[in-house]
């Protein structure tokens, strides 16, 4: 019962918790320089999409007139708290707003256009960073001070200290073709190849995998040190505890006393990670994306950030902070899992 009352107050902590995030990032928003209205206003003088701070040269060669016009109709001419009231409820937190940038689309058209690209993205680098990370990190513990351990952990650091631009300008240099006497074997740049909609099944799914090997290769190498190094310090210090020792004193195998009772209880660390699976089609980095030119949600949001494209960033914010809210709940969840003895009042 204590542990369902947790549960139920955690989830009626999100509209709360969600409300004072999207209430301060918008209230920061509409004080950045260079928005909507300045914007517009460059573009009436001819003077392209620069950025320009309010009180720029402009004001004296647009009316006042001309300026109120703009505010109104974006909606600037209102109190805070009514364009935020408009915004969470009549425009259903901006999804239903048109966007600046892209005028005849809607905030969420354009979400929903980048979503099965991150999608993808985001549930093949989760699987695959634990998938790598949990086997490697137990073939370390369990291999402690040896060659073995001392070699992968330099290889897991190299791969960590490289920073994901110059891996990937690295990669496309190596395998795309991009430098002369270097392999050509990957696509350079984009989700799939022209023509990919009249492929067939077994060539749609070679076509996303080459596209997408490089990018999911820079992304899932930086979570490598972190995850596996989590893993083996996790299990090494169950190996170490009494109820371990007294498995073996017993007479039970080395293989029982990891496998049976070690291993179940070194994951709970390893389960603050799981509520990632609710966020996983945000897991592109945006650095990637722009190196790799893969039209996915962390470009967007670039984008919309850039552009001054307020409905689709809050949209894209909206959305992160709602999966992000569950999925640490997730979180919660898998220690009950994973080790039913936690008791969350104590």
């Amino acid at each position: 019962m204590e542990r369902t009352d947790y549960f139920i107050r955690r989830l009626l902590l999100v509209v709360p918790t969600f409300i004072a995030i999207t209430m301060l990032v918008f209230l920061l928003v509409q004080f950045v320089p260079g928005g909507p209205v300045e914007q517009a206003l460059m573009a009436m003088k001819g003077m392209g999409s620069g950025e320009v701070g309010q009180g720029g040269g402009l004001a004296g060669s647009i009316s006042a007139e001309q300026r109120l016009a703009l505010e109104k109709h974006y909606g600037f001419d209102k109190p805070f708290y009514e364009r935020y009231w408009t915004w969470l409820v009549h425009d259903r937190i901006g999804f239903t707003m048109e966007s600046y940038a892209f005028p005849n689309k809607t905030a969420w058209q354009l979400i929903k256009e980048r979503f099965p690209v991150s999608l993808i993205f985001g549930i093949v680098s989760f699987v695959l960073s634990y998938v790598v990370c949990i086997p490697l990190g137990i073939m370390k513990a369990l291999r402690h001070g040896r060659p073995f351990d001392l070699i992968s952990s330099v290889i897991v650091f190299i791969g960590y200290a490289i920073p994901p631009l110059a891996l990937g300008m690295v990669l496309k240099m190596l395998f795309c073709g991009t430098t002369t006497g270097m392999w050509d074997i990957f696509p350079i740049a984009g989700f799939h190849s022209l023509g990919f909609a009249q492929m067939t099944g077994l060539e749609k799914a070679k076509d996303l995998f080459m596209h997408m090997f490089l990018p999911v290769l820079c992304y899932v190498v930086g979570n490598f040190a972190v995850l596996t190094l989590l893993m083996k310090n996790s299990l090494m210090e169950q190996v170490g505890r009494d109820y371990v020792r007294t498995v073996l004193a017993k007479g039970g195998s080395t293989g029982r006393a990891i496998w049976g009772h070690a291993f179940r209880n070194s994951l709970i660390p390893i389960a603050t990670g799981f509520g990632g699976i609710l966020t996983v089609m945000f897991a592109g980095s945006v650095i990637i994306e722009q190196i790799f030119e893969i039209p996915g949600m962390g470009r967007l949001s670039l984008e919309a950030i850039v552009g001054r494209d307020y409905p689709v960033f809050m949209g894209i914010l909206s959305i992160t902070s709602i999966l992000g809210l569950l999925g640490n709940i997730l979180s919660d969840l898998c220690y009950v899992l994973i080790d039913p003895r936690i008791n969350f009042q104590s």
